[in-house]
């Protein structure tokens, strides 16, 4: 009460109002600076703030716009479909094939198509009993607008994704998928456009994998397990030269360091005399320095030449002790 009255209130009453208007004011101003256009002149707090503000109204204005009774037909065919294919160019090509990933992890067999030449080639085999689905921002991609007719054409069901209702492809879809986001001169049409069209396939998916829920949690426990194997795990386990197990040392190089608190092998350098730690050969001992001096003087082949049988010092020409050369 002290607090209140010090601050020119009246009471706490007063001051709750008080706080929830100055909230409300903070708010409002808050929305407004988020919801315009990104200016050339905006630092990157204000990019951010802005961005993240539009992404999240994207979402929650896409939820609150979805027809839901659309969304169950759509994934009741999809789950009584023999074959599924998704088109998509551009940015909504990477939603496709989002898309095929999510229902290929609880074994729906779902293709997505990028290139419009494959998509067109793959909507012409399509059938009764088959689901196609066309993803466009704007509804007038014609290469997705071509590949769901198609499709159509030859007895597919098809669905649409887009944010425009009265768009070119609304004609050639079965049903149609709106999303609600808005997209201004910096945010193209791949940005927010992209997370309301996540959006939707979320909702695809969840809304699909919940009619068969055991079926789901099977497909999905051995698809992350597959996956798991493909991740790299590191070991805490050193081999004794200090590199991992089963990791052989490069030839010529010495081991590397061991981790702190182990040990490795040291290396078993040859032992040197001398300055020179490269030097391997050992130096004369000083017997051996006055026995290599003295040996010219202590060699005479004359003699050795006279006492073998058969060989005289006349046989060749009299060679003079080594002393005196």
């Amino acid at each position: 009460m002290r607090f209140c009255r010090a601050i020119g209130l009246r009471g706490y009453p007063d001051l709750r109002l008080a706080l929830a208007g100055a909230v409300a004011r903070d708010d409002a101003t808050t929305v407004t600076a988020a919801s315009n256009d990104i200016g050339p002149d905006d630092d990157a707090a204000t990019i951010t703030k802005k961005i993240a503000y539009a992404d999240a109204r994207a979402v929650t204005d896409t939820a609150n716009h979805l027809d839901i009774a659309t969304l169950v037909q759509v994934t009741e065919a999809l789950a009584k479909a023999g074959r599924i294919d998704i088109y998509g160019v551009g940015a909504s090509g990477y939603v496709a094939l989002d898309l095929q990933m999510k229902l290929q992890r609880i074994g729906r067999p779902a293709f997505a198509w990028p290139d419009p030449h494959l998509a067109i080639s793959s909507a012409a085999l399509r059938g009764s009993g088959d689901v196609v689905i066309g993803l466009s921002h704007t509804g007038t991609t014609v290469d997705t607008i071509d590949a769901l007719r198609e499709a159509r054409g030859h007895g597919a069901l098809t669905a649409a994704v887009t944010n425009f209702p009265w768009s070119p492809i609304t004609e050639v879809a079965d049903y149609v998928l709106l999303t609600a986001a808005r997209e201004t001169a910096f945010r193209s049409g791949a940005m927010t456009s992209r997370i309301a069209q996540l959006t939707v396939v979320d909702c695809l998916f969840v809304t699909l994998a919940q009619q068969d829920l055991p079926g789901t949690r099977v497909a999905l426990e051995r698809t992350f397990a597959a996956a798991q194997a493909k991740r790299v795990r590191r070991s805490r386990r050193q081999s004794p030269g200090g590199l991992p197990p089963g990791r052989p040392a490069r030839p010529g190089h010495p081991p590397r360091r061991c981790r702190r608190g182990q040990r490795g092998p040291r290396l078993a350098l040859p032992q040197t005399s001398g300055t020179c730690p490269r030097a391997t050969r050992r130096s004369p001992t000083s017997a051996q320095t006055a026995w290599m001096r003295a040996a010219p003087t202590m060699v005479d082949v004359g003699p050795i030449r006279s006492s073998i049988p058969g060989m005289s010092s006349a046989a060749s020409p009299k060679q003079p002790p080594l002393s005196s050369r």
